[in-house]
């Protein structure tokens, strides 16, 4: 089942019991003093209703961020691991440098990048092939003043990919939205719903109108947020698509 249609299930889901709740509400429950309330309840509303836009708004602006850094992340790893075996190619070890470049290179989108799709632990190959391509440039013998520059340019490079992919996988295993985060979101669009359904009113077809979109919506910016918290799953998910590209360019 794609991620739409589920995604639709869920908000028309949830559109249906609101719906259901609110006709039973005014069937059951009606009294003729219930009009009476509205001002009250609409004012409890406007408070629950503002501050659970406000939370919703920050956790979606948050996860759309880190979205964009992931994405803007991963080409800058891959972008300076072949700037880096550009760099060494004044050296004599340059047909090493770039073996293992692109053995590093697979290894990210081939192994890695399954594992952070399914937010399980990466296995620490990675590391070990990027220590053994800074070794070899470090060891990497530079006898003129050129070699010495683009020997100094690689390892400035390869820092940098050490510090993109750090924070590459710090993003994948930091498990998204935190459980504190996510009972304050479920619970304020609850209670976000729950008051309307008690709101009274002439016109009961309009009435159970309204708590449906609202509840459809309040379960559309949920769902968005449950696809966006981990950047390299879900609806909006991160490929290898920069480590791929930099493996095109090293052969």
């Amino acid at each position: 089942m794609s991620i739409y249609v589920n995604g639709l299930l869920w908000v028309a889901g949830a559109a249906l019991a609101a719906g259901v709740l609110a006709y039973l509400v005014r069937r059951i429950g009606a009294t003729e003093g219930s009009v009476d309330n509205n001002e009250a309840a609409g004012q409890v509303f406007t408070l629950v209703g503002g501050l659970q836009a406000v939370l919703v708004a920050f956790v979606l602006i948050s996860l759309f961020d880190a979205t964009a850094d992931a994405e803007n992340g991963s080409y800058a790893e891959a972008d300076n691991l072949v700037a880096a075996v550009w760099a060494a190619d004044a050296l004599p070890v340059a047909d090493k440098v770039t073996d293992e470049a692109r053995a590093y290179a697979n290894t990210v989108s081939v192994q890695e990048w399954p594992h952070m799709r399914d937010g399980t632990e990466v296995s620490g190959r990675g590391w070990d092939e990027l220590e053994a391509l800074r070794a070899t440039v470090a060891r990497a013998p530079a006898t003129d003043e050129w070699a010495i520059s683009r020997k100094t340019e690689a390892s400035n490079r390869l820092w940098e990919v050490y510090q993109a992919r750090q924070n590459r996988l710090n993003t994948a295993s930091s498990g998204g939205v935190n459980s504190v985060v996510w009972f304050a979101l479920v619970a304020g669009a609850v209670m976000a719903v729950s008051l309307p359904i008690l709101f009274g009113g002439p016109k009961p077809a309009t009435h159970i109108l309204i708590v449906s979109i609202l509840a459809a919506t309040l379960t559309m910016l949920l769902f968005a947020t449950q696809q966006l918290q981990n950047p390299y799953s879900g609806g909006a998910q991160v490929d290898p698509a920069a480590f791929e590209s930099a493996l095109e360019r090293l052969r």
